[in-house]
């Protein structure tokens, strides 16, 4: 009978390599280089050197890079809430800016289908994010976020969009 497997610290996943988040370490040296705002040999070699290290040394918190599919998805998402935000400003302006018109503010409660910590974090932070909308309370116990929203008719409808638009996507990319 052989002993249980133990874990060995120095092992790494194979993940686990200088170029594990290509697309973070891109990101890193391509921010770098617009802060300098210089393309001189110096700054080129900090930001490949930035590049490289600071993945590896967060690998441990962001964990593996996502694949193809998790990046399209991810891609698509962003798209999602992007478009959502310039539509709402609008509509938030509309409203702020017409005298005549009549809000109606209501608490939506929307009961959460995923459980993943990540998903429910940016959940909330997009709700907040989208002009006339605030996520309140996040409740990990009951797993439901309350979210005021500015201007609501119907407000099984609108968690029903919320659900709909942002956790269904939230839950393909994390679980």
């Amino acid at each position: 009978m052989t002993p249980p497997r133990q874990l060995d610290a120095r092992a790494k996943p194979e993940s686990h390599s200088w170029v594990a988040h290509i697309a973070l370490s891109l990101l890193l040296a391509a921010v770098w280089l617009l802060l300098r705002q210089s393309v001189a040999l110096v700054d080129l070699i900090w930001a490949v050197v930035l590049g490289l290290v600071v993945p590896r040394l967060v690998f441990g918190f962001i964990g593996p890079a996502a694949g193809p599919r998790g990046l399209a998805r991810i891609v698509r998402f962003a798209g999602i809430v992007l478009w959502d935000i310039v539509v709402s400003n609008i509509t938030v302006a509309r409203i702020v800016l017409n005298p005549w018109s009549k809000p109606r503010p209501a608490w939506v409660p929307v009961h959460l289908d995923t459980h993943h910590p990540t998903a429910v974090t940016l959940l909330a932070t997009v709700i907040t994010t989208t002009p006339g909308t605030v996520s309140c309370v996040v409740d990990d116990e009951k797993w439901v976020i309350h979210v005021h929203a500015l201007d609501c008719d119907d407000p099984a409808e609108m968690a029903a969009q919320i659900k709909q638009r942002y956790e269904r996507p939230l839950r393909e990319i994390f679980e």
